[in-house]
């Protein structure tokens, strides 16, 4: 389970939606749904790498 969590990242097609919004957020273009769905998916993007971050150290702890 530590590898799966190590080697976690955005399916591509949620990142490619997470650029959209993004992108069309800088135009002012979202709706409310669409600005808590951004919201929600850069909360995601931010809280992969910290957990990413935690199994890889705990990988090298055990092999330590």
């Amino acid at each position: 389970m530590l590898e799966q969590a190590a080697a976690m990242q955005l399916p591509p097609d949620v990142n490619r939606r997470l650029q959209d919004l993004m992108d069309r957020n800088n135009d002012g273009a979202l709706s409310p749904d669409e600005r808590e769905e951004l919201e929600c998916l850069v909360d995601c993007s931010e809280a992969i790498p910290l957990v990413r971050a935690r199994a890889l150290k705990r990988l090298r702890d055990m092999d330590g």
